[in-house]
């Protein structure tokens, strides 16, 4: 018997609107309502979930169906903490899932408590019709990703991997709409950057406040960080950002089409980034182009008429796949000099997937051809970070793909979604989503 997708899709529209009703900002997190919604939603369809706190109120649902075996596990997730919202900004308040113009508000709407309606969804449909897949169907719904997933995915895979080993793994950011000079392409993302913090240090001489000099510590830093501001670092292209790059401009038209090749040619990459491309498309596509860093923490005096010895700048590194912590930190140094020390205090290494060799990556490919002919499937890597850092550790092969449309008049820019004012999802786009989604995992597993 045939699913009633109107019906179906919108039990799917309404788990995210009890999702986004939930606030699960983190800091300070408490994911504990919405992961018992979850939980309470798996039972009611006849499976046994398990709800797991690495620290009071940082709660992970995680769920099985069992398969025949004939083929690796599939892990479905999606994470329940959002990040702070800044409420005098939006338009519809933030945890109230309220609609607009066709679209639901709410921090989460994207990032990313939709796919965890979505994966739900999939998980109650498999059980309700008595599906037996022929690999396991794993769903995790966990905290902590937008702090770095220490009482989330690290810890589940720290401390239970037996629950969520898996071959294979469908999580963010991919599967949006994309429109670029009236084409339409559907991003997977198949890459994601690594991560380094960074602690640059610069010393000086100290003194009192009313007497400067020429040796002061944040004065050094202050040249340190003026010149890695306006400096692009150099140029690499790595096998998803070429592969990117290409189907891009095989779909354009000259000049674009000329421009888009051009931006893997070290000489003339920054020269388009810098005077052609529009900021947004400069700002996006330079980070996938380069290893990165942004200063986003300063510590100097604690007193206001002392000159410090010491002054410091915490920097954001994201890296290149290939590339480690060290290699970013060389780059920095061939850029400031003596001017300041460097000191790497975390890092994780970027991920690079298969792609047109991959079973998934194909069905993915071939279930967006059945429900959209004229979009092109795209594979991307992305300069964040998302909880496949960890999942990858087990073994799992990790795809973005959330699959959603916007429509073209709307002029929605995706990326400024992501921990944006006015967070919001097209709904009839998300109904559409939810159903490719469905698609995928039915292709992939039974």
């Amino acid at each position: 018997m045939q699913l009633d997708w109107a019906e179906t899709s919108s039990r799917g529209v309404e788990h995210l609107r009890a999702l986004l009703r939930f606030d699960t900002r983190n800091p300070p997190g408490n994911e504990a309502p919405a992961a018992q919604y979850v939980a309470d939603a798996l039972r009611a369809s006849g499976l046994e979930p398990v709800i797991l706190e690495g620290a009071p109120t940082r709660s992970n649902v995680v769920c099985r169906i069992e398969g025949t075996g004939e083929g690796e596990p599939l892990l479905l997730t999606g994470h329940l903490d959002v990040v702070p919202v800044e409420e005098q900004h939006w338009e519809l308040p933030p945890f109230a899932a309220q609609e607009k113009g066709g679209y639901l508000f709410g921090r989460g709407a994207i990032d990313m408590k939709n796919h965890v309606a979505a994966c739900l969804l999939v998980m109650q449909i498999l059980a309700e019709r008595g599906i037996k897949p022929r690999r396991d169907v794993i769903f995790a719904a966990v905290a902590d990703e937008e702090e770095g997933c220490t009482w989330g995915s690290r810890w589940l895979v720290e401390e239970h991997p037996e629950l969520v080993r898996a071959g294979w793994m469908i999580g963010e950011i991919g599967g949006y709409t994309l429109y670029l000079n009236g084409t339409k392409y559907y991003p997977v993302q198949v890459a994601e950057k690594g991560t380094t913090r960074i602690r640059m240090i610069a010393r000086g001489t100290p003194g009192h406040g009313s007497m400067p000099h020429t040796d002061m510590a944040m004065t050094r830093l202050g040249k340190a960080l003026h010149r890695i501001g306006t400096t692009r670092l150099p140029h690499h292209v790595v096998p998803p950002v070429e592969r990117f790059v290409e189907i891009l401009a095989a779909h354009q038209k000259r000049p674009v089409k000329w421009a888009m090749g051009q931006l893997l040619n070290p000489r003339l990459a920054g020269v388009l980034l810098d005077r052609a491309l529009p900021g947004e498309q400069a700002k996006s596509l330079g980070s996938l182009l380069a290893n990165t860093v942004s200063a986003t923490m300063l510590s100097g005096s604690s007193k206001l008429n002392v000159i410090p010895g010491e002054a410091s700048a915490t920097l954001d590194g994201r890296t290149l796949p290939g590339f480690s912590g060290e290699d970013l930190v060389r780059e920095l140094r061939a850029l400031v000099g003596d001017l300041v020390e460097f000191e790497v205090l975390e890092e994780a290494p970027g991920l690079m997937m298969e792609q047109a060799d991959s079973e998934l990556y194909r069905i993915i490919g071939d279930t967006l051809a059945v429900h959209d002919p004229d979009g092109i499937p795209l594979p991307m890597m992305i300069p964040g970070f998302t909880d496949a850092q960890y999942f990858s550790r087990l073994g799992a092969r990790c795809y973005g793909f959330s699959p959603m449309q916007f429509p073209e008049a709307d002029e929605v820019k995706f990326t400024e979604l992501f921990h944006g004012h006015n967070e919001r999802i097209h709904v009839d786009g998300y109904r559409w989503g939810l159903r490719v989604l469905w698609d995928v995992v039915k292709a992939f597993v039974a």
